[in-house]
């Protein structure tokens, strides 16, 4: 028996160790990112670097920062003789080039807004030995433009006699990120620059909040006028002007609400779908607008020409509508709506096939019939038409001369295109110009991406994306086809929303890449043109995980349902989104797609807006998202005992520990910052205010910051507002106040450098230090008794490299912030990060999973699928356990009854489980939606459910408990899970990465 447990033992260690390894590796692997003092992505300088020339091809710092650098070497260097310069230049140009590091902010400590900077770059333990050997008195040259001479004086003068707190004060405990290891490191250099990959090569990028608070956003364009606005139409009929700065005009631009056919349910493709603006508008001023309208009950899609008001140049004038085109539609869904001017001036009309299912209409369909409009992508001359017929046909299109054709038709067999965009080109080269690209959404296969070309046939009904729809069509011999540059099956989604190639200048990665998305799941995805081979490669998006994207402003999270892609004046990528498809829910926003890896050069892409002239009033836009920049991480708890000890009340701090949150520093400000006095420091001091509550309906969550370095941690309990004041700092500073000299007698370049430190301090008397809010705490043991005015600190280890005390974690719901008047819930997708234990690894917080509810699926003509397997009755087989059967209170549990398991404990959320055949298992995520996780709240006495939580978000079974139940739909009323349509018990095909879970409320 002992035998056998040693060989178990020896088998299993090195599996548990190599999986420990790997959660290690991946934990490592999202810790930390290139990042600049200025908390921006690094970037690759305008012009070659002089002096830090290590870092020319991509870093931290232009040529002028550069310069500033080499001025302050030269500076410290003129107090060296021959030798010392020989010594410890190489030394003090490493160290001061750090800020033109990539990772200069994490060389630096300054990753986090939240905690002081460090006032030189963190180095390994090997390289500061060395440092201290050679150079240690170079140390008060380096500090000397850092603060207080005469503090620092001291300081160095204490440090550089004792190697361990030389290196205290000095080194970066993380041996991959501290200087120079940070340059031999592979795996951080190997790809420095680059898109950020996940392991599985999903390109990670990150998000900023433009506008909330829409009504289903359709689309959103600018005017190309040097104004930088921008346009956002929503679905109920109204469009409005935002201006650079984020501000939007209380004032429609357009207001066609009256007129357009649409209605609240959810998927409904009616309503006001597109709008452009004519390429000159500074002197044609004209707007074109494509919509649904009943006329005689009769449904159709109107495309209109408004004017701008002659004296507002963000309205148009709603009594100038003049109807350039009208189409009969036999259907309410496959309406197409997409209108866009192309390079050669001409206005491009998408229309879909006129709804159902399969195209049904003639013998061959509406899109293979040239005599009709639908199914069509038109082209036609708008220009010149004031005084006779709205619009005319270019004389070069391609079907103008053939019999029986619609001459206004450019290309023919697309199903209902949703969402094209032109390639503006590259912006060197100007390679790809004019190409045009649009999203077809698909029967019930597959969705597609084609490349318009004047005259082409895109196939349908004959073909769905590379497959046969019509066999007996798609075999037909005259057929010749234009196939799609790419094309996906529903497994990844079953609506297609067209996007843009990115040809701006704030992301230089992203250039000539795709962006597009699917409507029904959620997902972002991209596609890479080979140049060679004129083939496109894949790569799906999701959002960076939280240290990814710590950067002001952005987010790592959005809405489901991708309605739309935009682009601005300057070419940079947007696209819209709402966590409800209603043209009455304001659940609409706007995103700003963002590369963290990489930036372009300070300046390059510098905009000046023009001027606009506002008549009425400007909204501010406030974002109502979290950033990843101010996301609390929490704490763990100390561990406690078993024994419970109630009589004796521990002593009371006299100082409490408080959190603080400076503004994020610059170098700039460290350097020119006033040094307030400590009389002052209370009212000086920025307050923070945290509003911390015991609700915690979507509570986030992060794991605990894995920087090895003394974190203090405090738990703070309230059920009101707290005001959380920054601390008092001692006033005499016990780590640094050595007021005597070593004893030793300087030789060699020592004295020169000695000497030119303390004749700056000469005759300066020894005071009180000031406070400092952004001077790093400093990093060794005391030593000094001399008593600060307030109550010290706790004393901390030897080898402690810094004091950081912890950030509250928030607990507010993110839709709770958002007025009901507002805005509407999230989908359940989008609404919560999950939470996942210390042994896991997160989650990404984007749900990509392919969601299968039917409440949208009408929204693009998507084809409904048949209903599942109805209820089963199985008899529960002998031999089990009489305690499975029990609940609480010994209560015999009936059959169907659900729990939520959480890991935090919390009775109104967590993992659902049901009880069958005597038994505790769980349910996948395949077509459970709110009103099944309604059903489940109900059973536990709960009103509804508040959100439901897909891919084992709250908490994943182990493999010892059974999976019972799969593809589950509810109608919202059952008693039970068991009474809705489901597969049957035990039969799935998913696994615990795909456990449900609900948020009742």
């Amino acid at each position: 028996m002992t035998l056998q447990t040693c060989n178990l033992q020896h088998v299993l260690v090195p599996h548990l160790l190599l999986l420990v390894l790997l959660l290690l590796l991946q934990a490592w692997r999202g810790c930390c990112h290139p990042q600049c003092l200025d908390y921006k992505p690094p970037f690759e300088p305008r012009q070659p670097l002089a002096f830090c020339k290590n870092y020319s091809k991509f870093g931290c710092c232009d040529l002028e920062k550069d310069n500033e650098i080499s001025v302050k070497f030269y500076t410290i260097m003129d107090n060296f003789d021959h030798s010392g310069y020989m010594a410890c230049a190489h030394y003090i140009r490493s160290i001061l080039c750090q800020e033109c590091s990539p990772y200069a902010a994490h060389l630096y400590d300054a990753e986090d807004a939240n905690t002081p900077m460090r006032m030189l770059p963190g180095l390994c333990g090997d390289y500061c030995s060395d440092y201290w050997q050679q150079c240690r008195y170079t140390l008060s040259l380096l500090l000397e433009d850092s603060g207080n001479p005469q503090q620092f004086a001291n300081l160095t003068a204490t440090l550089e006699e004792d190697r361990r707190r030389f290196c205290n004060f000095l080194e970066l405990k993380d041996n991959q990120y501290c200087y120079p290891n940070v340059l031999t490191n592979s795996e951080l250099n190997s790809k420095l620059g680059l898109v950020r990959e996940d392991p599985k090569g999903c390109l990670e990028l990150c998000l900023q909040e433009v506008a909330n608070g829409l009504r289903n956003p359709v689309a959103m364009i600018h005017a190309n006028d040097g104004t930088h606005r921008f346009f956002v139409a929503e679905q109920l009929g109204y469009v409005w002007v935002y201006l650079a700065n984020g501000s939007r005009i209380d004032r429609p631009f357009l207001n066609l609400t009256r007129a357009v056919l649409t209605s609240p349910w959810s998927g409904d493709e009616r309503g006001f779908l597109c709008i452009a603006l004519h390429p000159r508008i500074t002197t044609v001023r004209k707007a074109y607008v494509y919509y649904s309208v009943s006329v005689k009950k009769e449904e159709r899609i109107r495309i209109s020409e408004f004017a701008l008001l002659t004296h507002d140049d963000n309205q148009l004038d709603h009594s100038s509508e003049r109807t350039i085109l009208e189409v009969v539609e036999p259907a309410s869904n496959h309406n197409g709506g997409q209108l866009l001017f192309g390079h050669d001036g001409y206005l491009y009309i998408f229309i879909g096939d006129g709804g159902r299912a399969g195209d049904p209409f003639g013998k061959f369909g509406n899109s293979q019939n040239k005599s009709t409009l639908l199914g069509k992508v038109l082209r036609v001359d708008i220009d010149n038409n004031d005084d006779g017929f709205p619009y005319s046909i270019p004389s070069d299109n391609p079907f103008m001369r053939e019999k029986e054709a619609r001459p206004e038709i450019y290309a023919f067999g697309v199903r209902n295109m949703w969402r094209c965009s032109i390639d503006r080109g590259d912006p060197v080269t100007g390679r790809g110009g004019g190409r045009m690209f649009c999203g077809d959404v698909g029967q019930n296969k597959y969705e597609e991406v084609d490349l318009i070309v004047k005259g082409g046939n895109y196939g349908w009904r004959a073909k769905e994306g590379f497959s046969c729809y019509d066999r007996k069509l798609c075999h037909n011999s005259s057929l010749d086809d234009i196939l799609p540059i790419f094309a996906y099956p529903h497994k990844l989604g079953k609506s297609v929303t067209g996007g843009y190639i990115y040809r701006g200048c704030q992301m230089p990665n992203l250039n000539g890449l795709y962006i597009f998305g699917d409507f029904m799941s959620g997902r972002l995805m991209s596609l890479k043109e080979n140049v060679t081979s004129g083939e496109w490669q894949y790569n799906e998006i999701c959002m960076g995980r939280d240290q990814t994207c710590r950067f002001p402003k952005l987010i790592n999270s959005y809405f489901k349902y991708v309605i739309s892609f935009a682009e601005d004046e300057a070419g940079e990528l947007y696209f819209l989104a709402t966590g409800a498809p209603s043209a009455t829910a304001r659940a609409g926003v706007v995103y700003k797609i963002v590369d963290p890896s990489r930036r372009a050069a300070p300046g390059k892409c510098n905009v000046k807006p023009s001027p606009v002239k506002i008549k009425g009033k400007l909204i501010h836009f406030y974002p109502k998202e979290e950033f990843v920049i101010n996301k609390k991480p929490t704490t763990t708890p100390v561990p406690t005992t078993t024994t419970r000890t109630t009589t004796k009340t521990p002593p009371r701090r006299k100082s409490p520990i408080i959190i603080i949150k400076p503004p994020m520093p610059t170098r700039k400000t460290l350097r020119k910052m006033p040094q307030p006095s400590t009389t002052a420091t209370a009212t000086t001091t920025r307050k923070t205010t945290l509003q911390t509550t015991r609700k915690t309906t979507m509570r986030k969550t992060s794991p605990p910051p894995t920087t090895p370095t003394l974190k203090a941690t405090t738990t703070i309990k309230t059920t009101s507002a707290t005001t959380i004041k920054p601390p008092t700092i001692p006033t005499t500073e016990q780590m640094t106040m050595a007021t005597t000299p070593a004893t030793t007698s300087p030789t060699g370049y020592r004295t020169t450098v000695m000497t030119a430190a303390f004749s700056r301090i000469a005759q300066i008397p020894i005071t009180t230090l000031p406070t400092r809010r952004h001077w790093r705490p400093f990093q060794y043991t005391p030593f000094t008794t001399s008593q600060p005015l307030t109550s010290p600190p706790p004393p901390r280890s030897p080898h402690t490299t810094s004091l950081k005390l912890p950030q509250t974690a928030q607990t507010s719901a993110r839709y709770s912030e958002r007025p009901e008047a507002l805005t509407t819930p999230r989908a359940p997708y989008w609404s919560q990060k999950p939470t996942t234990s210390g042994y896991k690894p997160q989650r990404p917080p984007i749900n990509t999973t392919l969601p299968k509810s039917q409440e949208v699926r009408l929204w693009h003509g998507e084809k409904l699928e048949s209903a599942r397997e109805g209820n089963q009755v199985y008899k529960r087989p002998q031999g089990r356990g009489r305690g499975h059967n029990r609940g609480r209170g010994g209560r015999r549990l009936r059959v169907g009854s659900v729990r939520l398991v959480s890991v935090d404990g919390l009775s109104d959320r967590g993992r659902v489980e049901i009880f069958i055949r005597g038994e505790w298992g769980t349910v996948c995520d395949d077509l459970f939606n709110s009103k099944a996780g309604t059903v489940v709240c109900r059973q536990l006495g709960f009103t509804t459910a508040l959100a439901v939580m897909k891919r084992a978000a709250l908490g994943e079974a182990d493999r010892s408990v059974r999976i019972l139940l799969d593809d589950v739909e509810c109608e919202g009323g059952e008693r039970s899970l068991l009474e809705c349509k489901r597969s049957r018990v035990g039969k799935h095909n998913c696994s615990h990465g795909e456990d449900v879970g609900v948020i009742c409320g």
